[in-house]
């Protein structure tokens, strides 16, 4: 005789385990409009809160797919995680799906446990900043670069002079200690699990496989997969969604208003395609 309590919400009933799903997509950087949806605290805090607040979860399940961006706010969605596992007193489970490089590997480590597919892209413990020069096209456009500046150090990388070496030595200062918080940061959250590898914290990356050797991750193994042989065939999953607005939309992280501001954002969000599209190819995708 079939019990009626199996034709109840997988939510209401008392023989089924439901893991909250959060997935963090996209590159990492501050700011964002209705043409670009970033991964910043801003954005995936609100995600977050109301994954850590099933109070019958035993744990929170996080699908990362991310080749990175700024430091800055990964370690603050990397720090959130941590805070909320700590203050609900439940595990995290990471599930790496194209990539976690960088910053996406930096939120990776806030996971207890890390699983990746075994042709996922894992690591680059590293820093990099680009640019670009262009002081031999204005002088062949034949426009006159002014700067006017209060402070000897206001104007250093300025991609219409020409590059100065005492500038590049100052970035590369900074890229050291982000470089050294970034390190201590995997350090601590992966601990003796991580092999002794003379290329773990060069910039270099690997595949699900190698990672797991190095004990950048701990096993291979999707979400679905992973979580039945967890806590059984009756598992449950709930994917935690952005709010949408009206008419169904996402509500946009930052809105233009007017219309020339929607003109503009079509522009910028040319470049930040570009801009995008470099970081992914980095990893081959």
């Amino acid at each position: 005789m079939v019990s009626l309590s199996s034709f109840y919400p997988a939510r209401f009933r008392k023989d089924a385990i439901t893991i909250p799903v959060v997935r963090l997509h996209g590159t990492i950087m501050a700011g964002g409009n209705q043409f670009r949806q970033n991964l910043n605290i801003a954005t995936v805090a609100p995600l977050l809160s109301r994954a850590f607040a099933d109070k019958k979860a035993p744990a929170v399940a996080i699908m990362i797919n991310s080749p990175g961006g700024s430091p800055v706010q990964s370690r603050l969605i990397y720090k959130r995680i941590r805070d909320l596992a700590a203050e609900k007193n439940k595990k995290v489970l990471m599930f790496v799906e194209d990539v976690a490089a960088s910053g996406g590997y930096m939120i990776a480590c806030a996971g207890d446990e890390i699983f990746a597919d075994p042709s996922s892209v894992v690591g680059s413990i590293g820093v990099v900043s680009a640019g670009f020069g262009f002081t031999g096209l204005i002088d062949k456009l034949g426009v006159e670069r002014r700067i006017y500046t209060a402070g000897e150090n206001k104007s250093v990388l300025d991609p219409f002079q020409p590059e100065n070496a005492e500038d590049v030595a100052r970035l590369k200062e900074l890229q050291l200690d982000i470089h050294k918080v970034f390190i201590d940061l995997v350090k601590d959250s992966r601990g003796a699990r991580l092999k002794d590898d003379p290329d773990m914290f060069t910039g270099r990356f690997w595949t699900g496989i190698r990672g797991a050797d190095m004990g950048l991750v701990d096993g291979l193994g999707d979400l679905r997969s992973t979580l039945r042989e967890r806590y059984g065939d009756k598992v449950r999953t709930r994917l935690i969604a952005a709010q949408r607005g009206l008419f169904g939309r996402r509500a946009p992280g930052v809105s233009t208003g007017l219309a020339m501001g929607a003109l503009a954002g079509i522009g910028e969000a040319g470049l930040n395609a570009l801009d995008d599209r470099s970081l992914w190819a980095r990893y081959g995708l």
